[in-house]
């Protein structure tokens, strides 16, 4: 008889809330980050970082093509020396008029017309000047730095690349500045508080830290009913985190009837719907998937209370490689 093969699975323990915190999940981000984009049209000459570089503020990050801007500086160097011209002629004729009429040799109307003249020349030369200063800037957008330091987390484009105004070409997320972003249902909000203690978990390195909740979004029509909390991270954690890290996380309230006491609770993932009835599985003595059938409670983000069916110290699996059904062989990952 042909052995079948074991699956592949990973196990979990559930999580324990306690009577007086709420339970969610969250993901690891950045608390300051920029989409780098620039303010001229151009092809992408360059781009001097990839995803995962390190860079410094004012480091050069992109160079769009820039020869139409150069041919408006020309442009407005050439207006600049016209215009000059144009004002040392009107100056000098403005001060013999002057002179003339201080001798009684010009009339007032004279001395009009040439101090028309001079204050016209005038204003054509400062507006030469401010044509020029405005490619100067169209060109200084052509050479794209950073504005802060960090680490280059997305890289959207390539040299070649048509780029438009505000649309991102990197994004740069601060150095050791990282929060958790937590969801939190309608029913749960309104029991957390600005600086509530909470306390993150993050098992992909199996670490614990302590933070407070920095943040409350104040809607969720975005968010699909969910409301978006932020928890700051402590300084010893931000070396060893990385944005894009889930994390498991417990708010502290003063409302002791936030949620049942010690209620166990485990990922929404995790759970099967056969029909009518939610199940998860679990593992047998010898090594087998174990179908168990279980009475759902409330939702605490992306995790579900288990109000029967598992306990609080047992393992259940929460993800497969393959295939699971009642009595499949697995082996743990």
């Amino acid at each position: 008889m042909e052995k079948i093969p074991a699956v592949e699975v990973s196990v979990e323990n559930p999580l324990i809330n306690t009577d007086n915190s709420i339970a969610a999940t969250g993901q690891i981000e950045s608390a300051h980050s920029a989409n780098i984009s620039t303010r001229v049209m151009g092809y992408i000459t360059s781009i001097k970082v990839k995803a995962g570089d390190r860079v410094n503020k004012g480091q050069l990050l992109i160079t769009i093509s820039n020869e139409d801007v150069k041919a408006k500086l020309a442009q407005a160097d050439a207006m600049i020396a016209s215009a000059q011209a144009s004002f040392k002629s009107a100056e000098k004729d403005f001060s013999r008029f002057a002179n003339l009429y201080n001798q009684k040799s010009a009339t007032a109307k004279e001395l009009d017309d040439v101090t028309l003249q001079y204050q016209a020349a005038k204003a054509g030369l400062q507006s030469a000047k401010q044509m020029k200063a405005e490619a100067n800037a169209m060109l200084a957008y052509t050479n794209i730095t950073t504005p802060f330091s960090g680490v280059v987390s997305q890289k959207l484009m390539d040299a070649g690349s048509m780029a438009n105004p505000g649309m991102p070409i990197l994004i740069i997320e601060q150095n050791k500045n990282l929060q958790v972003s937590a969801v939190i249902p309608e029913t749960e909000i309104s029991k957390i508080q600005l600086k509530s203690p909470a306390t993150i978990s993050i098992k992909s390195i199996d670490k614990t830290f302590g933070g407070t909740v920095t943040e409350i979004s104040p809607s969720s029509i975005a968010t699909g009913g969910q409301y978006v909390v932020k928890i700051n991270l402590p300084q010893e954690a931000q070396n060893s985190l990385n944005a894009g890290m889930y994390a498991n996380v417990n708010i502290v309230t003063k409302d002791k009837s936030s949620a049942t006491n010690n209620s166990v609770l485990i990922p929404l993932s995790a759970v099967d719907h056969i029909g009518q009835l939610d199940a998860i599985y679990t593992i047998s003595s010898d090594g087998r998937a174990l179908l168990r059938y279980m009475r759902l409670g409330k939702t605490y983000g992306n995790n579900v209370e288990i109000l029967s069916g598992l306990n609080n110290n047992e393992s259940f699996i929460a993800s497969a490689d393959g295939k699971l059904y009642n009595g499949v062989p697995v082996k743990v990952k």
